[in-house]
């Protein structure tokens, strides 16, 4: 693993439980993921992710698309939470509003979806609706996919996916949950490649250079 001269400085932006936050806090104490998170964000005042980012110390804010009069404003206000610490790049962990990414911004945010890009995603897709539509349809594989994220739904050049095979007596939860281990896995990769130097967006694809 190539060292930084200093961690990788991270924002995370959330609106839930936080347990993608906890995967990465578990790979970085495991010295597995060379990056620190700086800033986490909240969509929401109750949301257990705030929680956990007190149990590791890490800085939080919330900000509430309802608190704005309108979404410059409220991406503004991520914005200013993203500057005060020089984050590095920002990870979306189950972030559910719309954020207009700056273009300062642009090839320094990462999204994780729960199916393999371009199938099942766009605007709606989300959470269990994915899963839904995995079954419903009659896929036979699944997975996750991390992606660069801009200002249209899911439509980011793609770093890292993962495969999973769909079961036939799989449920949209036993579907989700495999999915969801190989999530635990893809995140911490792609932004490892990141923190190495070694992602290269060439049009809509992303280049993974070799380890120097």
């Amino acid at each position: 693993m190539n060292k930084r001269s200093a961690p990788l400085r991270l924002g995370v932006l959330l609106s839930g439980g936080g347990t993608t936050l906890e995967n990465i806090c578990e790979y970085m104490g495991r010295g597995e993921l060379d990056a620190k998170v700086e800033i986490v964000v909240s969509t929401k005042a109750k949301a257990y992710g705030l929680v956990r980012a007190k149990n590791h110390g890490i800085d939080a804010a919330v900000v509430r698309p309802k608190d704005h009069a309108d979404t410059e404003s409220f991406s503004e206000a991520i914005n200013g939470c993203l500057d005060q610490h020089k984050v590095d790049l920002v990870v979306l962990a189950g972030f559910l509003s719309l954020w207009k990414i700056p273009e300062r911004y642009l090839g320094r945010v990462m999204n994780i979806h729960p199916a393999l890009i371009p199938s099942f995603c766009g605007e709606g897709f989300y959470g269990h609706y994915v899963h839904e539509a995995v079954l419903k349809k009659g896929a036979k594989v699944s997975g996750c996919t991390v992606h660069f994220a801009d200002n249209e739904y899911d439509s980011g050049p793609i770093i890292v996916q993962k495969c999973v095979s769909v079961l036939e007596d799989d449920t949209p939860d036993s579907l989700a949950a495999r999915v969801f281990e190989q999530e635990c896995k893809a995140y911490p990769e792609a932004i490892q490649l990141f923190a190495e130097g070694r992602l290269k967006i060439d049009g809509n694809r992303t280049r993974i250079l070799p380890a120097k």
